[in-house]
């Protein structure tokens, strides 16, 4: 009996070490931009890279009708429902939810199942809550300037040549 609890502790205390070592593994380089805000670069899989600004006061992410577009052309962005939100500027407006397959973040995390809304133009995309409690715990440091993020699906290889292929096109 002795042994068994034993094995049973050393068991439960392998396993949550095992499930800490999943935290905070993935570290993702932002950039800051005017007026104090930080970006990441991401894609939606078939779409071009683009900035998200990180915003852990938007409860969705969020993408422009510009970015929907591109996802809608390849059937990568499925109508959910229509919220009622409160934007930056205290302004209560309908917006669509849109359920994406992933966001791949940086090229090293791949988070599936994201809801969406979408802004209306050409707005900033938002990396919201909606995305970042898929990688929690996370944190943010201003220095050194990057996002650490836990529990990432891996982009495979070709994801990771495709993210590199784009960036390199978007450069030219």
């Amino acid at each position: 009996m002795k042994y068994l609890k034993l094995f049973v502790l050393t068991t439960v205390l392998l396993n949550t070490l095992s499930i800490k070592a999943k935290e905070f593994d993935t570290k993702i380089a932002i950039q800051e931009k005017g007026a104090v805000t930080y970006y990441v670069p991401g894609t939606i899989e078939g779409t071009q890279e683009t900035d998200f600004m990180i915003d852990t006061g938007s409860g969705y992410t969020a993408i422009n009708e510009n970015y929907l577009s591109q996802l809608r052309k390849q059937n990568r962005a499925k109508f959910i429902t229509t919220v009622s939100a409160v934007l930056a500027n205290g302004k209560k407006t309908p917006l669509a939810v849109y359920q994406l397959d992933s966001i791949n973040i940086g090229g090293k995390c791949e988070l599936p199942n994201i809801k969406a809304v979408v802004l209306p133009g050409n707005t900033r995309n938002i990396l919201g809550l909606s995305a970042l409690k898929k990688a929690a715990p996370f944190a943010m440091s201003v220095n050194p300037p990057e996002l650490i993020l836990s529990h990432c699906k891996k982009p495979s290889v070709a994801e990771k040549t495709e993210y590199i292929e784009d960036s390199l096109a978007q450069l030219m």
